[in-house]
């Protein structure tokens, strides 16, 4: 994380470039997912994310659907439970325009779609 950089927060929606993602891809919007005690600790170098896609399957258990206004990006767009990761704070850029945190409801909601990726039903 550079000096100028801030600590990502819980629920607040960065842009990064995954190591997963095609040569030539620009950052995508993910979610911080990771308590704010690991975010704002000195020694903790990266954050637990959900990325988005805006290829949408309506059939996916476990995607998450959001609207642009619950999300403020341009467009609506699903987060992959399935792929939530840890990546490195030097590599999240924030957003150039404000956008929205997702509540805590919708993080719990993001971490029952996670569990079910794993394979342990819901609750």
């Amino acid at each position: 994380m550079t000096a100028a950089q801030r600590t990502p927060l819980r629920g607040e929606i960065w842009f990064v470039q995954l190591p997963t993602d095609p040569p030539g891809k620009g950052p995508r919007p993910a979610v911080i997912v990771s308590l704010d005690e690991r975010n704002r600790h000195p020694r903790a170098e990266d954050v637990l994310v959900v990325p988005f896609t805006t290829s949408i399957h309506k059939t996916a258990l476990t995607h998450l659907l959001l609207s642009p206004g619950e999300t403020g990006l341009n467009e609506p767009a699903c987060l992959r439970a399935e792929n939530i990761t840890i990546v490195p704070k030097s590599l999240l850029r924030e957003p150039k325009r404000q956008l929205r945190s997702l509540s805590n409801s919708k993080i719990c909601e993001i971490a029952d779609l996670v569990s079910l990726a794993m394979g342990c039903p819901r609750k």
